[in-house]
C-alpha cells in the first residue's frame, strides 16, 4: 500500500517464485533485464508476470555482460527498438547501471532517446563523490539538468510533425 511501483532487479529477473507472487498484484512492475539474459529470456519473465494477471509491466534494458570490462555492461542499444517492435510493453533504459561511469551516462542516454526509449532511469546525487552507494555512476544535479535539457530538445526534434 506504500509503493507505486515495484522494481524487480536484474538478479531477480528469473526468480520465478517471486515473479509468480508479483503477478498477482495490480501495481506496475519494473522488470530489469538480467546481465546474462537473451531478449527471449527477458520477454519470458515479463510473460510470467502477465500470465498471473498483471499487465502493468515496464521493461528496463540495463546492458548485458560481455568479455569487455571497460564499462560495467555492454549496452545493447539495439534492443530498444527491437523490443518496442515485437511487444506492447513500455521500454525504459538505465544508462547509470549499464555504463557504471557517470561521464558516459549522458551520451548513452541521448542514444537511447534516438532509439525511441519510453523513459530513462538516471542515478543522481547532490554530491556523488560522497554518496554511500553508486556515486561513481551518479550525475550531480547540474549534470543531470544539462543532460535533461539536451534530451528534451532531442525528443522534441525527433517527434516533430513533418
Amino acid at each position: 500500500e506504500y509503493t507505486d511501483i515495484i522494481q524487480v532487479g536484474a538478479r531477480n529477473m528469473m526468480n520465478f517464485a517471486l515473479l509468480k507472487e508479483l503477478s498477482k498484484l495490480k501495481k506496475p512492475i519494473l522488470l530489469k533485464r538480467s546481465l546474462s539474459a537473451k531478449i527471449d529470456d527477458f520477454l519470458s519473465s515479463a510473460e510470467y508476470l502477465i500470465s498471473g494477471g498483471n499487465e502493468n509491466i515496464i521493461l528496463c534494458e540495463r546492458g548485458v555482460q560481455s568479455f569487455d570490462d571497460m564499462t560495467r555492461s555492454t549496452v545493447n542499444i539495439a534492443s530498444i527498438p527491437y523490443l518496442k517492435d515485437i511487444c506492447h510493453l513500455p521500454v525504459i533504459f538505465d544508462p547509470s547501471h549499464s555504463i557504471g561511469i557517470a561521464k558516459y551516462v549522458p551520451p548513452v542516454a541521448e542514444a537511447a532517446t534516438v532509439m525511441g526509449v519510453d523513459g530513462l532511469m538516471i542515478e543522481t546525487h547532490y554530491n556523488p563523490a560522497n554518496a554511500l552507494s553508486d556515486g561513481y555512476q551518479s550525475l550531480n544535479f547540474d549534470s543531470f539538468e544539462k543532460m535533461y535539457r539536451k534530451i528534451t530538445k532531442l525528443h522534441s526534434f525527433l517527434n516533430e510533425k513533418s
